[in-house]
């Protein structure tokens, strides 16, 4: 494989996509949010229906925060591919290396923060969502 084309997958592909997912959980978590504010649940028959409403978007939520870190860390090993690669060619130019290992630690910490972020949103939102089920609970008594 070409070392160029490695590191336009990581640099543009990995990252990119992790941007992307990125935008994704912001996203949906102030559809959410803006879905709860404005919720009625006197408008529900029961909990299960409730909860189905609630609950819309959580998983792929949490799916983006849990899978974000092995996406981060496919563009580490890229890199370091990329670098080991650029070492057998007899390359060995301590800025051609170290570009390389940026590059990868770059991937790493990009995965990294976009699981954060992520998982601080859907904590949030399962907060929510436990607060309004409360809210229905009680009402119905």
């Amino acid at each position: 494989m070409n070392t160029e084309l490695i590191k336009n997958i990581v640099d543009y592909g990995i990252i990119s996509l992790l941007v992307l997912m990125s935008f994704i959980a912001v996203m949906l978590f102030f559809e959410r949010l803006f879905f709860y504010r404005k919720l009625d649940v006197n408008k529900y028959k029961n909990k299960k229906q409730l909860d189905i409403a609630l609950t819309k978007n959580l998983t792929f939520i949490g799916t983006i925060a849990s899978n974000s870190p092995y996406i981060g860390l496919l563009g580490t090993v890229l890199a370091i591919m990329l670098t080991f690669m650029t070492m057998s060619q007899g390359d060995i130019v301590a800025s051609k290396i170290m570009s390389s290992l940026a590059l990868a630690l770059k991937a790493t910490a990009v995965g990294l923060v976009v699981a954060i972020i992520s998982m601080v949103f859907y904590n949030i939102l399962v907060r929510y969502t436990e607060v309004l089920e409360s809210k229905y609970e009680n009402q119905e008594i």
